[in-house]
């Protein structure tokens, strides 16, 4: 297993050519989003893991492990969706049927709330849970013995993802080989804010709609846990933060929240070979000129940055003849995994 995605220390993106057409940042967060995957993975074992004994949370992993015989030496990878995704993402998916085809153990985790799941929680889900990726990762090294593990997260999934490798240091599991943030919001500020600009408004009411009606729906859940007026007329991502979010997590407001969730605080403490894919056209994630020295002066971060890819989409032109999907970042990642399997 010697392949190895593009690495250097001058965050180059060199060994990615965006698909024609497709050389436009919202285009290819667009069509990175509802193109459809072929989805050839068995039928999921769901298993649900408690994150927090507190409050009794759980939440819902789809697993797919293979044969008992090999399982725990197999290389295994967490996959953690996005702000207001699912395991059943198509981001999820795709890596999904790549990583099982190469023979991995592969867990689809939902976050808090999501997934159908708002009925395992008294709580919001938000960027600082990191704590509930580890407790999935410490559950399932625990349960099956695994030996090799990797973590892999989506934009806000990356955060949490960049976020618990930071927080572990030097202290993280030795089946923990790797992590790898794909689009990460480590920067929560300056990327909720760039949400609110006039070009990206059509992302944040779609994030906002889907997070309010899932806030109703907690409030009628939990009526005796949530206010849900408190959702009226709230108008952008930040708002929500402010008035919901931050409210129910423990922080004095929206700053508060994104300061102590965000990755950015950490990531110089990350001690675990690390994949960074950042898009420089991205609409709406903002990488802080901090963060990016950060991680590009840490030995085990590999940063790479391309000039073209939008948000968590990095689509190429396929080829058929290299068995080849187009699917740029999900190859990059699994040649990671492999590599440092």
């Amino acid at each position: 297993m010697t392949n190895t995605p593009p690495t250097t220390s001058a965050a180059s993106g060199a060994g990615f050519r965006p698909r024609r057409f497709l050389r436009n940042g919202h285009l290819q967060t667009i069509a990175g989003n509802y193109l459809g995957r072929v989805d050839r993975l068995p039928t999921a074992v769901a298993q649900l893991v408690q994150v927090d004994a507190a409050t009794n949370s759980q939440v819902l992993c789809h697993c797919h492990f293979q044969p008992p015989q090999v399982r725990a030496a197999r290389p295994s990878v967490i996959l953690v969706h996005g702000l207001e995704g699912s395991s059943k993402s198509q981001y999820v998916v795709g890596n999904a049927n790549k990583l099982w085809a190469a023979g991995c153990n592969v867990i689809r985790m939902n976050m808090r709330n999501c997934g159908g799941t708002e009925r395992l929680s008294g709580t919001l889900y938000h960027s600082a849970l990191s704590g509930d990726v580890d407790a999935v990762m410490r559950f399932f090294i625990a349960q099956y013995g695994l030996q090799s593990l990797a973590l892999i997260g989506y934009s806000m999934g990356g955060n949490l993802v960049l976020k618990l490798a930071g927080e572990l240091g030097s202290s993280v599991p030795k089946a923990l080989k790797c992590a790898i943030g794909i689009s990460p919001a480590v920067d929560l500020g300056p990327s909720a804010d760039a949400l609110h600009e006039p070009l990206n408004r059509v992302y944040e009411m779609k994030f906002l709609r889907s997070l309010l009606a899932r806030y109703r729906a907690k409030a009628q859940i939990f009526p005796e846990l949530f206010d849900a007026s408190r959702a009226k007329n709230i108008g952008s991502l930040r708002a929500f933060d402010d008035r919901v979010t931050a409210f129910y997590a423990g922080f004095t407001g929206a700053d508060d929240y994104y300061y102590r969730a965000a990755a950015a605080r950490v990531i110089d403490r990350i001690a675990v070979p690390t994949l960074v894919l950042h898009s420089l056209d991205d609409p709406f994630v903002r990488l802080t000129e901090q963060s990016r020295a950060a991680l590009l002066a840490n030995p085990r971060v590999t940063y790479v940055e391309t000039n073209y890819g939008g948000h968590c989409a990095f689509l190429s032109d396929p080829d058929a003849a290299l068995n080849d999907d187009g699917y740029w970042a999900e190859k990059t990642l699994l040649q990671f995994v492999l590599a440092n399997a």
